[in-house]
C-alpha cells in the first residue's frame, strides 16, 4: 500500500454531505465543548465590551478615519504609520502558519467569527426549538400558528444580536456613545447606517444560514490550510486500527470476543459535527478541529465501558504508529514550526521595541517653491520653509525648532511651535544665511525640533538651503 500526504488523500475526497441537506447539530457537553464555549464568552466580552471602555477622555479603542487618527489604549498612529498595520498582518499570518503547522484548525474550531457566531445563534435555536430531534420535526412539519411563532422569535433574537453585533462594528470606527446618541435622535450618518446594516445583514446570513456552507466551500483558509499540514499536525483523528470493524453489540461485551473493533457505529460523532461529515473517513478538508466527535466518542466508550480516545486529538504518524504523549510533543519541535516561531519572535520583538521608543513627534518639511531664495534687509539670504508637525501622544506639547550645516543659518522670528494633544500644526519659516559664506546654488541643511520640556524628544529632518 503506497502512503499519500495528507494534502494528496484530502483531494481525493469527496464531501459527504449534501449541500443541499441541512445540518441539525446534536447538543454535546464534555471538555472541549466547554473550551469552546469559554472562547466564545471570551471573544464576545473583548467585542462587545472594548469599545465602551474609557481610556484618557476618549474610547479606549478608536479607528477614526474622519479624523486620520487610529487610537490603541496610550497608542495614537497616524497613516504615516502604515508600516504597523503591514506588520500587525503579518504577525497575524505568521501566527495561523504557526498554529495551522502544530495543532491544526484551533483557530477554526474554537476562534473563528463564522464559528463563534454560529455557536451563538445554535445556542437560541436549541433554546427555542428544541435539540436535533425536535429541530428536524419541527421542521418538517406542517406549517401552524407554534410553528410561526417559534420561527419567529429565533429569528427575532438572530436578527437583534446581529444588528447589535453590526452596530458594536461601527463603534470601532464612529465614538459608540456618539453612534447611539446619533440614532436616539436620528441624527446618524448613512455611512453609519449602511455599515450597521451590512455588519448585522453578513452575520444575520453567515451564522443563521450559511453556517457550515461557509467553512465548506467560500472560506479560501479552509482550501489551503492542508499546504501546511504534515504526518505530525494535530488533528481530530479516528483510530481506525482500535475501532474498526463497526457495529453494534450489549454494553460491557468483549468487542474481541465478537470480532469486533470499539466502535459501535452509532453516529452520535456524525450527529454532533457543525459541518455534518464522518470523521471515521480519515482527515477531510470539511472538519474544523472543533473536537465536538472527541466528547461525543468519549461519553459513548465511558457507558460502554471501553477506554476513551478511540476519536482524539493525535497525528497521523501517532495513530500509525502508536506514539505516546511524549513524543507527539517531541515531534513539535519539527524544522517547519521552529521556522514560523523564529520568524513570529524576531517580528514581533522588532516591533515591540519599536513601539517602545517610538517618538511621538512627525515632521513634513516643504521648501517654498515659488521664489527659491531673497535678499533680506540686512543683506542676508533667506529661505522659506512650510514646517508640518504631528503630536502622536495624547498631551500638548511646545517644541523649539533649530538649524544648522551652514556658517551663521537661523530661524529668523518664531522658533517655537505648540502642538495640541494628537493634534496638527503647521507654521511657516524663515531661514537666513550669511551672504557670500559659500557658493551658489543648492546646499543641504539639517531641521532638528526638540521638545521643550523633554529634550530626548526630538526629530531631525534634512532640507536644501538655495543660494544666488
Amino acid at each position: 500500500m503506497v502512503k499519500q500526504s495528507s494534502a494528496q488523500r484530502i483531494i481525493e475526497i469527496k464531501p459527504v454531505s449534501d449541500p443541499n441537506v441541512k445540518v441539525y447539530p446534536r447538543t454535546i457537553r464534555g471538555l472541549f465543548n466547554s473550551w469552546r464555549v469559554a472562547f466564545v464568552w471570551l471573544t464576545q466580552i473583548v467585542f462587545y465590551g472594548l469599545c465602551w471602555l474609557p481610556w484618557n477622555g476618549r474610547q479606549a479603542v478608536l479607528f477614526d478615519l474622519e479624523q486620520r487618527r487610529f487610537y490603541l489604549f496610550d497608542l495614537v498612529l497616524w497613516p504615516q504609520d502604515t508600516i504597523y498595520l503591514t506588520i500587525l498582518l503579518l504577525i497575524s499570518a505568521l501566527a495561523l502558519f504557526l498554529f495551522t503547522a502544530v495543532a491544526g484548525r484551533l483557530w477554526c474550531g474554537y476562534s473563528c467569527p463564522q464559528t463563534v457566531y454560529t455557536e451563538i445563534f445554535l445556542w437560541v435555536e436549541r433554546w427555542i426549538e428544541g435539540d436535533r430531534p425536535q429541530r428536524i420535526k419541527l421542521d418538517a412539519a406542517p406549517n401552524s400558528g407554534k410553528k410561526v411563532a417559534k420561527k419567529t422569535l429565533k429569528h427575532g433574537i438572530w436578527l437583534a444580536i446581529s444588528l447589535w453585533t453590526g452596530l458594536t462594528f461601527v463603534g470601532y470606527f464612529t465614538p459608540i456613545r456618539d453612534l447611539l446618541s446619533g440614532l436616539s435622535n436620528a441624527g446618524t450618518g448613512a455611512w453609519e447606517i449602511f455599515w450597521i446594516l451590512f455588519y448585522g445583514g453578513a452575520t444575520y446570513g453567515m451564522a443563521g444560514f450559511l453556517r457550515e456552507h461557509m467553512c465548506k466551500y467560500i472560506c479560501p483558509y479552509a482550501q489551503f490550510q492542508f499546504v501546511m499540514f504534515d504526518r505530525d499536525t494535530l488533528i481530530v483523528a479516528y483510530d481506525a486500527q482500535r475501532g474498526e470493524t463497526r457495529g453494534s453489540r450489549p454494553k460491557n461485551t468483549d468487542p474481541r470476543a465478537t470480532g469486533l473493533g470499539d466502535c459501535i457505529d452509532c453516529s452520535i460523532c456524525v450527529q454532533v459535527c457543525p459541518t455534518g461529515i464522518d470523521i471515521r473517513d480519515g482527515l477531510q478538508l470539511e472538519c474544523i478541529g472543533c473536537a465536538a466527535c472527541i466528547d461525543a466518542c468519549d461519553q459513548v466508550m465511558d457507558k460502554m465501558n471501553y477506554p476513551r480516545g478511540l476519536i482524539r486529538y493525535s497525528t497521523e504518524n501517532a495513530v500509525e504508529q502508536g506514539f505516546a504523549r511524549q513524543e507527539i510533543v517531541r515531534r513539535t519541535f519539527r524544522l517547519r514550526p521552529m521556522l514560523y516561531l523564529a520568524a513570529l519572535l524576531i517580528i514581533s520583538g522588532a516591533s515591540a521595541w519599536s513601539i517602545a521608543t517610538r517618538i511621538p513627534l512627525k515632521i513634513g518639511i516643504e521648501k517654498e517653491r515659488a521664489v527659491l531664495y531673497r535678499e533680506g534687509d540686512n543683506g542676508a539670504i533667506e529661505n522659506s520653509f512650510r514646517m508640518h508637525l504631528t503630536n502622536a501622544s495624547e498631551q500638548a506639547r511646545h517644541f523649539r525648532i533649530e538649524v544648522s550645516g551652514l556658517p551663521g543659518i537661523r530661524v529668523l522670528g518664531n522658533d517655537l511651535a505648540n502642538v495640541p494633544a494628537a493634534g496638527m500644526q503647521e507654521i511657516a519659516l524663515t531661514i537666513q544665511a550669511e551672504p557670500g559664506s559659500i557658493g551658489s546654488g543648492s546646499h543641504p541643511i539639517l531641521f532638528r525640533v526638540i521638545d521643550a520640556a523633554d529634550p530626548a524628544i526630538q526629530i531631525e529632518q534634512k532640507a536644501s538651503f538655495w543660494m544666488p
